[in-house]
């Protein structure tokens, strides 16, 4: 799939099912694409990063939850199966630092 494809997916399809799902726990839901600074296509080994941010633990853990309802884990992962190689998709906690005064 081009990366152009790969896109048009996501925000026309799959990130519908994310809004639909994150919604009810989530403060933002973004989705960040790649673009080389040189303009070179080249392989990498992602095409976009997806965040959520939550107000809380217990809004994340809430929204996790509801994701391994069997009706919406098959939702997810059928659609998932269209646009990723599911077996490369990771998930990481991000915790964020910010300098006081630049």
């Amino acid at each position: 799939m081009s990366r152009e494809d790969f896109r048009d997916y996501y925000e026309n399809h799959h990130r519908l099912i994310g809004e639909d799902v994150i919604a009810p726990y989530a403060l933002r839901y973004v989705r960040r694409y790649l673009s080389p600074l040189d303009g070179e296509d080249r392989d990498c080994d992602f095409d976009v990063v997806m965040e959520i941010d939550f107000a809380d633990e217990e809004a994340m853990s809430q929204f996790f939850n509801a994701i391994s309802d069997p009706n919406i884990a098959q939702r997810i992962s059928e659609d998932e199966a269209k646009l990723f190689d599911t077996d490369r998709i990771r998930s990481f906690r991000l915790d964020r630092e910010e300098t006081s005064q630049l």
